[in-house]
């Protein structure tokens, strides 16, 4: 049984400057004797899986040589998709904003989930994680906008060609005015610590500044978002459709759907409603292409950076009951497609989440880059390269 609980939404607060990483580095040592460095054999890898099998319908092998970004991207700039092959450290936020007005159920379930699913199915290792929810105890592990910024700073730092990261972020989102200009519709995406009333929230350029901006090429960061207005929520420039096709400003689909929302903010008598969604509609046909291009310039990255996020930037995100467990819907769809079918390349898995939700939930999960998508590879390809069992 599934129904809607609540939305991961809140209104706008101002953000003070970020603080400094200081959790100490993950388990870089060498692995005790007895252990072997092995594989089940029914799961897929980077170099070998359905696809060099000779299943020609699976994703192919991702290249191994630098790609070119192509239009927009300066002269001779190039990234690398990464091989995964190198260490894992992941960095899980789950907030349920216990007492608080707006507090959710899911938040934290849904990063014991994903906790669960990196370390039995992706091979990351539990000491190799920080989990931040706030059901713990310790000060440290609390999702204040301290310790998250920390943690950000922790999940990048000395990270090497062919690691692997990961990001999950549950919990409330929101929008606030844009102050760069990087923002076709005028507002900057921001998420919500435990204690934003005070602190202020994170801004999406702060977040792509701390975990995208340091990153090498062959680097490969995987983020989740699970919260309301999360479309664009780490700024990458490249979204993709779920045709696999790159979108890019559709400004006579704006203005149709821009002047759809005045119409009905004018039959609800909403005059707010009516100048806000006017506003919005101006500054995007009018700056819509500029910011596109000046995004592809600035927001690239040589590293391998990749963002499911559970709705897009005008919308909602539900925080759900299924199955008699509180979950976010998207964390719960991103899991659940995997475990269907855990060798499905990006543009699959994106079809496959919202086939998941379609007909539960109004919301639409976006899937977006760092850089241009090749022949669409395979997610399990990029996240899996073996694990580590006791035994021999």
């Amino acid at each position: 049984m599934t129904k809607l609980r609540s939305s991961r939404v809140l209104t706008h607060q101002q953000s003070p400057p970020p603080q400094q990483y200081g959790y100490p580095p993950p388990n870089q040592g060498p692995p005790p004797q007895n252990y072997q460095q092995q594989r089940p054999a029914h799961l897929p890898t980077v170099n070998s899986n359905q696809w060099t099998h000779g299943n020609h319908q699976a994703p192919p092998p991702p290249p191994t040589q630098p790609q070119g970004f192509g239009h927009g991207a300066p002269n001779g700039y190039s990234f690398q998709y990464s091989a995964c092959n190198g260490r894992r450290k992941a960095l899980l936020i789950g907030i349920n904003y216990f007492g608080q007005r707006g507090q959710l159920r899911g938040c934290i379930n849904d990063v014991k989930n994903m906790s669960t699913y990196l370390n039995g199915h992706f091979g990351y290792k539990r000491e190799d994680m920080v989990i931040l929810t706030d059901d713990q105890q310790n000060p440290m592990s609390q999702p204040t906008k301290a310790n998250i910024l920390r943690a950000m700073h922790w999940l990048v730092k000395d990270a090497k060609p062919n690691d692997s990261l990961f990001f999950h972020y549950s919990g409330h989102g929101g929008q606030t005015k844009d102050l760069d200009g990087d923002e076709d519709d005028g507002y900057d995406e921001v998420i919500y610590p435990v204690d934003f009333r005070t602190a202020g929230h994170i801004v999406d350029d702060e977040m792509h500044r701390i975990m995208v901006g340091p990153l090498q090429p062959g680097v490969r960061l995987t983020a989740i978002f699970d919260s309301c207005h999360s479309g664009s929520a780490l700024d990458l420039p490249y979204i993709y459709s779920t045709q696999g096709v790159l979108k890019e400003p559709n400004l006579a689909k704006e203005a149709g759907q821009g002047l759809l929302g005045i119409v009905q903010s004018y039959a609800r008598n909403d005059m707010g409603g009516m100048l806000s969604t006017a506003q919005s509609l101006f500054k995007k046909v009018t700056s819509g292409g500029d910011v596109y291009e000046k995004n592809i310039r600035t927001k690239t990255s040589p590293a391998d950076v990749i963002m499911w996020s559970g709705s897009k930037d005008t919308q909602t995100s539900a925080d759900a009951s299924i199955n008699s467990e509180a979950t976010g819907a998207m964390s719960w769809a991103f899991l659940s497609s995997l475990k269907k079918n855990p060798n499905q390349s990006y543009v699959q898995l994106l079809n496959s989440i919202r086939d998941e939700l379609e007909g539960k939930y109004s919301q639409k999960p976006q899937l977006s880059c760092s850089h241009p998508l090749s022949e669409y590879p395979c997610f399990y390809d990029f996240n899996y390269s073996y694990v580590r069992i006791i035994g021999g």
